[in-house]
């Protein structure tokens, strides 16, 4: 099939272009650079089978008759939606509808990169597909959260009054290769910081959780949705829970860095439990992570080592 990948120089974006070309697609990415990067895709240029389009789809597009639209087009890091915020609103209210437009037009699928976002700060943990949340939707984190909960209900309401055929799935925490040194996501951060032989920041005492799921497992469950026939959301996440105390110390034993750990106060409205539950992906798909964090981190130290090198000979 040919694919569209919204977002498709973006760290999760690009490692789906690779997933859908090994599985002998031709992929299409489309992307305006503001977060996204051509390194990300660098390994592409000479793949027949791949192309680019520089395009912010909150404008309309239409680059020709596709079979599925993967749309992951959105500032995702908080650095990045904090600094962006009505990029982010635009991308998730208009880029959404005008990919929506696209299937529709060319009766393709269309897939939603969602967000475990939409649980807020949950009240029930873990969290199932069936919670509605806890979001403060004037709040500085709002502009991410609710222009993917806007999505969600853009997608479900093409899927009722035009019948396109689509899916929604709820990413959590993502980590690997490709992901931005800067862009202030907890692995990120843990990894630069004890690379450079810096404190890890832990924020607020350290005791609350994310749960961290590694890209080539994410990108597996994604795919998994994306050829099952379920619309409603799914979450795809690693349902392995670390406070943060506990992801510091097993990035200090991975990385061999002797950096302390370093307490700020905690930010605004930032979730203090965050975890999938799963029993939808494991029974309607078959699918969970394989991959856990420690076995995670040594697979993206590599890469890390190489951008915080790069970061210091620039200097």
């Amino acid at each position: 099939m040919r694919a569209l990948v919204t977002g498709g120089a973006g760290f999760l974006g690009s490692h789906l272009c690779d997933a859908l070309l090994a599985q002998g697609h031709t992929v299409l990415a489309v992307d305006n650079l503001l977060t996204g990067r051509m390194a990300n895709l660098e390994h592409l240029k000479h793949e027949p089978r791949f192309s680019l389009e520089v395009q912010d789809i909150s404008e309309p597009f239409d680059f020709g008759a596709v079979d599925y639209v993967f749309d992951f087009a959105s500032p995702a890091s908080p650095v990045d939606y904090l600094n962006l915020p009505l990029e982010t609103l635009k991308v998730g209210s208009y880029g959404v509808f005008h990919s929506l437009d696209v299937a529709r037009k060319y009766n393709a699928r269309f897939l939603l990169a969602s967000t475990s976002e939409c649980y807020g700060d949950p009240l029930e943990h873990p969290q199932p597909e069936s919670y509605w949340g806890n979001v403060n939707s004037i709040g500085p984190r709002s502009v991410y959260d609710e222009a993917k909960r806007f999505g969600e209900a853009t997608t479900m309401a093409y899927r009722r009054y035009f019948k396109v055929d689509t899916r929604i799935v709820r990413i959590f925490n993502t980590y690997g290769p490709r992901l931005q040194l800067n862009d202030g996501r907890v692995i990120s951060n843990f990894m630069k910081q004890a690379l450079r032989g810096e404190p890890l920041t832990v924020y607020g005492d350290g005791s609350q959780t994310r749960s961290f799921c590694y890209v080539a497992d994410e990108v597996a469950g994604i795919l998994k949705l994306a050829e099952s026939n379920e619309h409603l959301p799914t979450n795809i996440g690693n349902p392995v829970e670390f406070n943060m105390l506990e992801c510091a110390r097993m990035v200090l034993k991975v990385t061999g860095s002797a950096s302390k750990i370093a307490f700020e106060p905690l930010p605004e409205d930032d979730p203090k439990l965050r975890c999938p539950d799963i029993t939808k992906a494991r029974t309607l798909l078959g699918w969970e992570p394989k991959i856990q964090l420690e076995e995670g981190l040594r697979l993206s130290l590599d890469y890390f080592r190489k951008c915080v090198e790069e970061e210091k000979a620039a200097q």
